[in-house]
């Protein structure tokens, strides 16, 4: 059964929102023509070569952190595959099913412990390091907020080239 979200965990998931909501004001403006326009040429990284796939990485990364959590849970949630979409139109509602997936697994399981003081039940995530709950959507909103400024960066740049 769905519950309203209180204290802590509304806390976090009414930041998590407005972190997506400043991304999604950003993009809102741009052309979809540029999403795809290669900025990034020096970078190793595939998710940070342009706007489309900083936003796809975003995305993809947005449903991982919940089937962290979950999954820690003892659910056995697979991420979804990457995608690459073609418009801004497109990211803005991903964005915001993205949230909404996160937010409906919260309103389920509203009684979850976010803060875990013992290591051994922490959850391990594939780039090493492990995190409670809490931790884990601070994360979150954080990654959220690093590649908006990113994406601005972009934007500035391909200003600069037309």
């Amino acid at each position: 059964m769905k519950h309203e979200l209180t204290g802590a965990t509304k806390g976090l998931l009414d930041e998590y929102k407005k972190a997506i909501n400043e991304l999604i004001v950003v993009i809102q403006s741009l052309d979809d023509n540029i999403l795809s326009k290669v900025v990034d040429e020096k970078t190793s990284d595939p998710d940070c070569k342009s706007i489309q796939t900083v936003l796809s990485h975003v995305i993809n990364s947005g449903y991982g952190y919940t089937i962290y959590i979950e999954n820690s849970l003892g659910m056995n949630k697979i991420r979804p595959e990457k995608k690459l979409l073609n418009s801004v139109s497109e990211y803005s509602e991903h964005l915001i099913l993205m949230y909404e997936y996160c937010e409906n697994f919260f309103q389920l399981n509203s009684d979850i412990t976010l803060e875990e003081h013992d290591n051994s039940k922490k959850i391990k995530v594939n780039w090493g390091q492990q995190y409670d709950v809490e931790q884990l959507m601070e994360h979150a909103i954080v990654h959220i907020l690093r590649h908006r400024r990113q994406i601005e960066n972009f934007t500035r740049i391909l200003e600069c080239k037309s």
